[in-house]
């Protein structure tokens, strides 16, 4: 039975578990979860880390296979797991979807971070509020582009739903999540209708909802 580590609460845990998902695999009964990370731990014991180095989560653990990074771990899912081909792709679309992830990680989790850690994981005193206000400014600017390309597609690769929707549409939803909990420390959230219906879109075919967030998890 394959392992994954890590809390439910992490967004890139969230990603590994939305894909296992989508295959169709079922904690309890394909796969092992362990709480690890913040109050839950773990993620620092030896045992751990010759697991991941890194000491962070997700890790996940499929017989002599061992894999952390999100995405690297969400690639290796839908080409070793997916049986009933939810992810069945050509090269080009493949790759539309592979940019998208990349672009995420690269691109415009940096911005959002910011703003995230800024007020979920950093006390009040410490904030620093005009690092904050411009991530998510920039974050909003950032989102536009995707917002530009869902003018035309249904999906960041086209007209079938693939991981790299995954993880643009958690990030998104953190986006939206931090603008209702904090609108005066965010400013503004851009009105972007295409990434809305595309949200919606989401709601109704996939499995979004029994993954993300309905409340921010704020640590104080």
């Amino acid at each position: 039975m394959m392992r994954l580590w890590g809390r439910k609460s992490s967004i890139n845990v969230q990603k590994v578990l939305w894909c296992l998902a989508e295959l169709g695999l079922k904690e309890g009964k394909d796969f092992e979860r362990i709480d690890a990370g913040l109050h839950f731990g773990v993620n620092n014991t030896p045992e751990f880390l010759k697991l991941n180095p890194n000491g962070l989560v997700p890790t996940l653990e499929d017989g002599d296979v061992v894999l952390w990074e999100s995405n690297t771990i969400m690639r290796y899912l839908a080409r070793q797991h997916d049986k009933a081909g939810r992810f069945t792709t050509n090269i080009k679309t493949q790759y539309e979807s592979e940019k998208w992830m990349d672009w995420q990680l690269g691109t415009m989790w940096p911005a959002l971070r910011i703003a995230f850690l800024g007020l979920t994981r950093t006390p009040e005193a410490e904030r620093n509020h005009q690092a904050i206000l411009k991530g998510y400014q920039e974050t909003n600017r950032l989102l536009g582009m995707l917002d530009q390309t869902l003018a035309k597609k249904n999906y960041c690769s086209g007209n079938q739903f693939q991981i790299g929707d995954i993880v643009l549409a958690l990030c998104v939803n953190r986006w939206i999540l931090l603008n209702k909990t904090f609108p005066q420390q965010t400013g503004e959230r851009a009105d972007l209708k295409n990434i809305n219906a595309w949200l919606t879109r989401l709601e109704e075919e996939t499995c979004l909802n029994d993954i993300a967030e309905k409340e921010l998890n704020i640590v104080k």
